[in-house]
């Protein structure tokens, strides 16, 4: 079931786009694979888009994958496995936890734990939590040669010869496209299995493939009820449904109006059992629209305040379940809509719908990318930080030293949360906010409950006092989900980059450093990246205890948002 609660001249407008797609043929062409639904004169888009559309028959062509797979996680079931550590980023990583998390592990399955954060503090909590001797490791990247994920693969590999000499390869899996360097060092270093994903798909629009398929079948996620709630969703949407009837066609139309009227702040709410999904949709969204000055900024796991708090740049859409009882969450969401704001909602019968869920936003997001001109399947603007990472990091190995300068220099690097300055820098930096902005804080410290519950009383701070839209997210992984859109989209964010000191490190094997320098050149790189961009960008450093930095750092701009 869904709702549309909509002003009427949005309700307008999305009618007629949908009129125009449906003269386009827009949902016909899409089931037939045609690329020049979006830039069709421009050949350097073309070759990317012809090669990115197989997400829309892997959900059927996967089926005849499932019985193999089931049969190679009983094979690891039966020799002792009892975990799984999924090593990866973005794409490769965040449909699987999002399964996890709403559907699940099945007793007697492989308890899965998901490493995407450099934080040397994270990769050790994930090594103390499993027994090496019984957990199998995921390796999975697209394109083979990810920093983080080949990083994360030298660590544990070692690890494993320390325990299990040549046969340290037998509790590893790859997932990667074909012809990778990962796929080649799967086979060399013995490897129990290569899942081998079809090229034509790209990370964040691969939770149908092997990507979220292998690790939900670790799980022991039922794959034809989760592959039936896809089918059900191509029906819904199919090639001959108008596009005034289809929901996916219908919400791509709202997005994409909504965000040329100036609503570009998706901001995502949902009941508790279906919260995790936002943070897949956050990548599926931010990484698909957010380029050449235009975008659309997915807000998740922002609580839900007062309508007075928001300004006329939201749009709401909301998830929850039929099972689940009436709560005050209903009533909020009433309050948006009666408020002018646009509130669009779903409930699913079952927690198995998440399959549908995953093709209709994907849907949805290549309809938004036609009706705001962009090309839905590119990320021209990640490689800019990872440049920066990559220089950053040459310089420490031929200097010893991580340069806290790039080459250019950009002014002041970094102030201390006990710096007398911050202060009255921070009331400088809020007081170049304009109406329709974001507030992003990035946190580069070891993800943990209590310096999320510290960040987001910092996020909601200022939120409320600002009426600004808020992101939060941890360093790296926000790289690989709404990184694209903070240096590609509008230039709308005010950045606060939340750096910390570790109290250890751990060395990457074959690497002349380790994770925590690692993750400094790629804060220091992204900061760079934004700052090139023109940016509003401060970076704080918040000493050697990240939540008691946070909690100062809450104090100072509370102190400064009354001035």
């Amino acid at each position: 079931m869904d709702q549309w609660l909509l002003p009427a001249w949005l309700n307008a407008a999305m009618g007629r786009r949908l009129e125009a797609l449906e003269a386009d043929r827009f949902g016909a062409r899409l089931w037939e694979a045609d690329a020049t639904l979006w830039k069709p004169d421009d050949e350097g888009h073309q070759g990317v888009i012809r090669n990115a559309l197989g997400w829309l028959s892997v959900f059927e062509a996967v089926r005849g994958d499932v019985a193999t797979l089931e049969s190679f996680v009983d094979d690891l079931r039966s020799e002792g496995y009892r975990s799984a550590v999924l090593l990866g980023m973005g794409g490769s990583s965040l449909a699987p936890e999002v399964m996890r998390d709403v559907l699940g592990v099945r007793e007697g399955y492989l308890d899965l734990h998901v490493l995407d954060s450099t934080d040397p503090a994270a990769v050790l909590a994930v090594e103390a939590a499993v027994d090496l001797e019984t957990t199998a490791f995921i390796v999975a990247s697209k394109s083979g040669g990810t920093t983080e994920t080949a990083s994360f693969h030298a660590y544990f590999y070692e690890r494993l010869k320390e325990l299990d000499g040549d046969h340290a390869g037998h509790h590893f899996m790859a997932i990667t496209d074909e012809g990778t360097s990962l796929q080649k060092e799967a086979l060399d270093q013995g490897f129990r299995a290569v899942f081998v994903n079809p090229s034509d798909i790209g990370g964040r629009y691969s939770a149908l493939s092997f990507f979220g398929l292998v690790p939900a079948a670790l799980m022991g996620i039922d794959l034809e009820r989760l592959l039936d709630g896809a089918r059900a969703v191509a029906v819904a949407c199919g090639p001959e449904v108008p596009a005034s009837e289809n929901p996916a066609l219908r919400l791509g139309a709202l997005l994409g109006e909504a965000a040329l009227a100036g609503r570009d702040k998706l901001t995502l709410l949902a009941e508790p059992p279906l919260r995790p999904l936002g943070a897949w949709v956050e990548q599926l969204v931010a990484e698909s629209t957010g380029k050449e000055g235009r975008g659309i900024l997915p807000v998740d796991l922002e609580t839900p305040g007062d309508p007075a708090v928001y300004g006329d740049d939201r749009v709401f859409v909301s998830v929850g379940l039929q099972t689940v009882a009436a709560t005050g969450y209903a009533q909020q969401v009433m309050d948006l809509a009666a408020a002018g704001h646009p509130v669009v909602g779903w409930e699913l019968g079952d927690v198995y719908e998440l399959g549908g869920m995953f093709l209709l936003w994907e849907i949805a997001v290549a309809a938004t990318g036609r009706v705001l001109d962009i090309d839905p399947f590119d990320q021209p603007n990640v490689q800019e930080s990872k440049d920066n990472t990559k220089r950053l990091l040459a310089g420490f190995v031929a200097g010893g030293e991580l340069l806290e300068e790039l080459p250019e220099g950009d002014g002041r690097v970094a102030f201390p949360v006990d710096d007398d300055e911050l202060p009255a820098a921070l009331a400088a930096f809020f007081a170049q906010a304009r109406a329709g902005d974001y507030v992003a804080l990035q946190a580069y410290v070891q993800p943990g409950e209590r310096v999320w519950d510290d960040l987001q009383a910092l996020r909601l701070e200022l939120r409320d006092q600002l009426r600004l839209a808020t992101t939060l997210g941890y360093g790296p992984r926000f790289l690989h989900s709404t990184g694209q859109l903070h240096k590609g989209g509008p230039n709308t964010g005010l950045f606060l980059q939340l750096v910390s000191r570790d109290q250890t490190d751990v060395e990457i094997p074959g690497q002349p450093y380790g994770f925590s320098v690692l993750k400094r050149a790629q804060a220091r790189g992204d900061l760079g990246a934004l700052r090139a961009h023109g940016c509003r960008a401060l970076r704080i450093d918040l000493g050697d205890d990240p939540g008691a930095g946070v909690r100062r750092l809450a104090a100072l701009v509370a102190g400064a948002l009354d001035e």
